[in-house]
C-alpha cells in the first residue's frame, strides 16, 4: 500500500504551497455555488424525489460529476459533465476527421483552437441537458411554483452559465493549481460527500438496521476495492525500445534503451461514462411520462434499474465493448510503429514497420480483456454486494476510481514538485532521496 512520507515537506516549497492553497479555494468556491439553488424550486421536495426515483437513470450519473448538487437544483447543478462529454466527443473527432487530426499536431496553436471547439462544443451540450433537466423537474408535481417559460428560461440560462463557469474554474487550476482541473472537480464533489455516507452509515447501526460485524466487511471490502484500484491502475506492461546508433561528425548518437508504457487500464472511465448514459436514458425518459404512463415507468425501472439483474448485465458488456471501442481509437498501433521506425527504434526480437504494428495490436489485444473486465467488475461490484449482503452500499465503482486515480495523479506531481527543488519524495516506496531531505 502506498505510504505517506516527509508530509510536511510539501509546506516547505513556495510553489507547491500557492498551487495547493489557489486548489482549494477553487474547491470551495464550487462547494458554495453547489449549494445556491435555482430560483422556484421546492427543494426539500426535490431531494426526496431524486432519493426515491432517479437510482440509475441518467440524471443519477449527472449528479455523480456534480457531486451532489444536483440533488439541490443548484446553479452549478451540469457541473463538469458537458465539458467532460464535449471532450471526449472532440477526442474522437480529432482520430476520426483529418483536418481536426492535422490541426492537433500544429503545436500551441493547434491546441488553443481544439480547446476552443470544445468551449463551444460545452456550451452546446450543456444547453440541451439543461433544457432537459428543467424540463424533467418542471413535469414533476409539486417541485415548481410557477412552471412555465419562465421558468424554463431562468433555469436553462442558469443552469448553463453555471456549467462555462465550473468549466472555467477547472481551467483556471490547470494553470495556476494542482492536477486536472476537471478531474479535480468531480474528486472534490465525491469526497464532501463521505461525511454523509459516514454519518448515514452511523444512523443504521443506531437503529439496529447494522451490526459491527456487517460495518467491518463493508470497511473490509471498501479497503480490499482500493487496493485492487491501486494496484490495477499502477499496473503497466512495459514494451523495450532500441535505438540505433548514428555517427554524426565525431559524435555518437543514440544507442540508448527505453520502454513504452501500456496500461492495464488505458480508456480510463470512459466506458463506465458511455454505458452509464447509454442505459440511464430509457429510466430517464420513464420519469418525463410517469405522471401519465405510471406501468411503463414500473416496468423500465424493474428492467433498467440500477439494482436489476438486466443493468448490470447489459452494463457489464457495454463497458467490455466501449473498452475495447475507446482503446482502438485513441491508441493507433500503425502510427506509433512508424513513429518508433522513423526515431531509429526498434523492438528487440520484432522487425519495424507492420511487425511492430500487429505486434502492438496483439498487445493491447491481451491487455485490453482483463482491463474491461476490471472495469466491467468494479461498476457492478457494489450492486452484487449490496444484494447479497442485503445491506446498502455507500459507494459506487466509478466513484472509487475516480477518486483513487485522481489521488495517485495529485501525489504523483506533488512529489515530482518536492524530488525537483530536492526535497524527499511525498511517497516513500521506491522514490529517490532529494538533498534536503528532512
Amino acid at each position: 500500500m502506498v505510504q505517506l512520507h516527509n508530509f510536511k515537506n510539501i509546506f516547505l516549497v513556495a510553489e507547491l504551497r500557492k498551487k495547493l492553497t489557489f486548489t482549494l479555494i477553487i474547491f470551495a468556491v464550487f462547494r458554495f455555488g453547489s449549494h445556491i439553488t435555482v430560483p422556484g424550486v421546492d427543494i426539500s421536495a426535490l431531494y426526496n424525489m431524486f432519493d426515491k426515483s432517479l437510482a440509475g437513470g441518467f440524471l443519477s450519473y449527472l449528479d455523480l460529476f456534480s457531486g451532489g448538487a444536483l440533488r439541490y437544483f443548484s446553479i452549478f447543478s451540469l457541473a463538469v459533465s458537458p465539458y467532460i462529454s464535449a471532450s471526449i466527443m472532440i477526442q474522437l473527432l480529432t482520430i476520426m476527421v483529418p483536418s481536426l487530426e492535422a490541426l492537433s499536431k500544429e503545436g500551441e496553436y493547434g491546441r488553443s483552437v481544439i480547446n476552443q471547439y470544445t468551449r463551444y462544443l460545452t456550451l452546446g451540450i450543456a444547453l440541451v441537458q439543461a433544457v432537459g433537466i428543467a424540463a424533467y423537474v418542471e413535469h414533476q408535481p409539486g417541485l415548481v411554483n410557477n412552471p412555465g417559460w419562465s421558468f424554463r428560461l431562468t433555469a436553462v440560462l442558469i443552469l448553463s452559465v453555471g456549467s462555462l463557469f465550473v468549466m472555467w474554474l477547472g481551467e483556471q487550476i490547470n494553470a495556476h493549481g494542482l492536477g486536472n482541473g476537471s478531474s479535480m472537480i468531480i474528486f472534490a464533489g465525491i469526497v464532501v460527500n463521505l461525511p454523509a455516507a459516514i454519518f448515514r452509515l452511523w444512523e443504521n447501526y443506531q437503529i439496529g438496521q447494522a451490526s459491527i460485524l456487517m460495518i467491518a466487511l463493508l470497511i473490509i471490502i471498501l479497503l480490499g476495492t482500493i487496493a485492487c484500484i491501486i494496484f490495477l491502475e499502477r499496473g503497466e506492461r512495459k514494451v523495450p525500445v532500441q535505438y540505433a546508433k548514428r555517427v554524426v561528425g565525431h559524435k555518437v548518437y543514440g544507442g540508448q534503451s527505453s520502454y513504452i508504457p501500456l496500461k492495464i487500464n488505458p480508456a480510463g472511465v470512459v466506458p463506465v461514462i458511455f454505458s452509464s448514459a447509454i442505459l440511464g436514458m430509457p429510466v430517464t425518459i420513464a420519469g418525463l411520462v410517469a405522471t401519465r404512463w405510471p406501468a411503463v415507468n414500473s416496468i423500465v425501472l424493474d428492467w433498467f434499474g440500477r439494482e436489476s439483474l438486466m443493468y448490470n448485465v447489459l452494463n457489464g458488456c457495454l463497458i467490455v465493448f466501449f473498452t475495447y471501442f475507446y482503446t482502438a481509437i485513441i491508441f493507433n498501433p500503425v502510427e506509433l510503429a512508424e513513429n518508433i521506425r522513423k526515431s531509429g527504434g526498434f523492438i528487440p526480437g520484432i522487425r519495424p514497420g507492420k511487425r511492430t504494428a500487429d505486434f502492438f495490436d496483439y498487445l493491447l489485444t491481451r491487455i485490453g480483456f482483463p482491463g474491461a473486465m476490471y472495469l466491467a467488475t468494479l461498476a457492478i461490484f457494489p450492486s452484487v454486494i449490496k444484494n447479497f449482503i442485503s445491506f446498502p452500499v455507500f459507494f459506487s465503482g466509478v466513484s472509487l476510481l475516480i477518486v483513487v486515480g485522481v489521488a495517485l495523479d495529485a501525489s504523483a506531481q506533488i512529489e515530482s514538485h518536492l524530488i525537483e527543488r530536492r526535497y524527499d519524495g511525498f511517497l516513500s516506496s521506491g522514490r529517490l532521496r532529494g538533498r534536503y531531505a528532512r
